[in-house]
């Protein structure tokens, strides 16, 4: 089956809409399966956001959604799902109960009121226009919806890091089995070169000079046993869904979902810390018969190339240089 964007869109059935404020700096991102999708999480950071993930945990009713919804905001943003919900019910689209459908709209939210405006965060309105601009094409990356307002290498503080962003991949493994990813990038840690290992965007030296490498600080920090860096608000996530068109289970999901986070630690260094809320969802539409291990391999593959692609398309804001800015990457 042939890849038609590189992107999550091109798994049948899964539509991406953004919608943002780039004068505040934040925004919100929906991924519509209209049609039903079993799904799953894994929620590996410390300090997540999150609503209706319960219902994707095995042993639990609800096999599948219609919508996720990744967003800026910090635990306001939740509330775009609120929009993303409207949306559906108006086209008639969710769970079946006695009084009608009941859209199920999984969410995840990642903080950025430390850039921008943080009066301003995505709303049901913003959700919902999200929404309309859905569509099965391309799938715009770097400064839009949940990756608005995203940064990356934050261990010095917001004055030391660098633009983060949204990225998306897609992958055909064979017997026209397709996996994508789309990741909002807003991470405490460093982003790397999953190959060579060299570091592509994170906390910058306060001379200028390079970077400082996160792990390298985080090990002056344990020598000092450091209260200021246990006292850090927790001001960063990594969020994202990754999609295939292979049958699965609802406990399949979860373990693809459970695997695809291998991408994350392939490209952050660290990942999952207490001040991260790192989350994942999977989706699965139905159409090809796969194996469950082989699409969680190759949804970590997926992940990794959307992390790298969102570093790479995003652009720098409010003082905050992007990789495409910095002169020693070259």
């Amino acid at each position: 089956m042939p890849l038609r964007h590189l992107a999550i869109t091109d798994v049948p059935g899964i539509r991406v809409g953004h919608a943002q404020d780039l004068q505040a700096l934040t925004g919100v991102t929906v991924v519509l399966c209209e049609m039903g999708a079993v799904a799953g999480m894994d929620q590996r950071g410390g300090a997540p956001g999150t609503r209706e993930t319960d219902a994707l945990r095995p042993m639990h009713l609800v096999q599948e959604v219609h919508a996720v919804v990744l967003a800026g905001g910090s635990a306001f943003g939740l509330d775009a799902a609120s929009g993303v919900m409207r949306y559906l019910e108006e086209r008639g689209v969710g769970f079946e109960t006695p009084g009608g459908r009941v859209p199920i709209v999984p969410a995840a939210i990642l903080y950025d009121l430390g850039i921008g405006d943080p009066r301003v965060r995505p709303d049901a309105a913003m959700g919902y226009a999200a929404c309309l601009a859905a569509t099965d094409g391309p799938v715009p990356e770097g400064n839009v919806g949940a990756g608005t307002g995203a940064t990356v290498g934050k261990i010095l503080g917001m004055q030391y890091a660098m633009k983060g962003g949204i990225g998306t991949a897609c992958l055909e493994i064979g017997n026209g089995i397709l996996v994508g990813a789309l990741v909002a990038v807003n991470a405490l840690g460093d982003v790397v070169d999953p190959h060579t290992g060299a570091i592509l965007a994170g906390a910058r030296r306060p001379d200028g000079q390079g970077f400082a490498d996160t792990m390298t600080v985080l090990r002056i920090l344990a020598g000092q046993v450091s209260l200021s860096f246990r006292r850090r608000i927790p001001e960063s996530t990594v969020i994202g869904v990754v999609a295939t068109n292979a049958i699965l289970t609802k406990e399949e999901a979860n373990k693809v979902a459970q695997m695809a986070h291998n991408g994350l630690a392939r490209t952050i260094r660290p990942a999952h810390t207490m001040l991260d809320g790192d989350m994942i969802f999977a989706l699965a539409t139905g159409e090809k018969e796969a194996d469950v291990s082989i699409v969680g391999a190759f949804a970590a593959e997926a992940v990794a190339e959307a992390v790298i692609r969102a570093i790479q398309a995003a652009e720098g804001v409010a003082g905050i240089p992007a990789w495409r800015d910095l002169e020693w990457k070259r």
